[in-house]
């Protein structure tokens, strides 16, 4: 069984505007302990229509900046707009898992309305911040999917059988669990982090 221990990496920040993505990461991270707690499948159901915005903002942005400049874009493109394809299959399928309420959904509508117009004025003004926040963002879901593991393990949770569209989508095996695909999903979050925290570092 693959170990609940996250694979751990923390982009330590450099200077003023590192330190103000991580800053606006750890005050989003608050409010979502607060308003979530442990209930983890519904944490991930929001978070998740949040996480979907950064790619396809930051896609269809430097999409329309290649028509502009007539250069290639090095694949950055398609790397974004996969991003927010693999974010809306982790919400698809937590939607099956949690299951949640009107109310949940109301918020989802609010917060991604918000998250969107948000995101899009950043990219503008920094494309190196914004992706910076997202390498942020992806951290602090490594972080929450590794507790989410542990209540599987401890029993806080319940293993459930992991929904087709899971098994589908990550090729899981027919008899696949909750704890498969939290592990999945947790290995694309780290892997959304260093993109992230690289495309950052290479628009300094």
């Amino acid at each position: 069984m693959e170990s609940a221990s996250p694979p751990a990496k923390h982009r330590t920040p450099v200077g003023l505007s590192d330190r103000l993505a991580l800053g606006f990461t750890k005050f989003l991270r608050f409010f979502a302990d607060i308003f979530f707690a442990k209930r983890y499948g519904h944490r991930a159901v929001v978070l998740e229509t949040i996480a979907g915005v950064p790619g396809m903002v930051a896609g269809t942005l430097r999409h329309l900046r290649a028509l502009r400049t007539m250069e290639n874009d090095d694949g950055w493109i398609q790397t974004l707009l996969n991003e927010a394809e693999n974010e809306r299959m982790h919400l698809m399928t937590f939607v099956h898992i949690a299951k949640p309420s009107k109310f949940e959904r109301f918020l989802i509508l609010m917060a991604q309305g918000i998250f969107y117009n948000f995101f899009f004025m950043v990219y503008l003004c920094s494309p190196r911040i914004a992706h910076r926040i997202v390498g942020y963002f992806e951290e602090e879901a490594v972080y929450s999917y590794t507790e989410y593991l542990a209540d599987i393990d401890n029993g806080v949770s319940e293993n459930v059988v992991a929904p087709q569209i899971a098994i589908d989508y990550w090729n899981l095996a027919p008899d696949a669990r909750l704890r498969d695909v939290v592990l999945a999903v947790r290995n694309d979050e780290a892997h959304h982090r260093d993109v992230n925290h690289q495309f950052s570092d290479d628009l300094s």
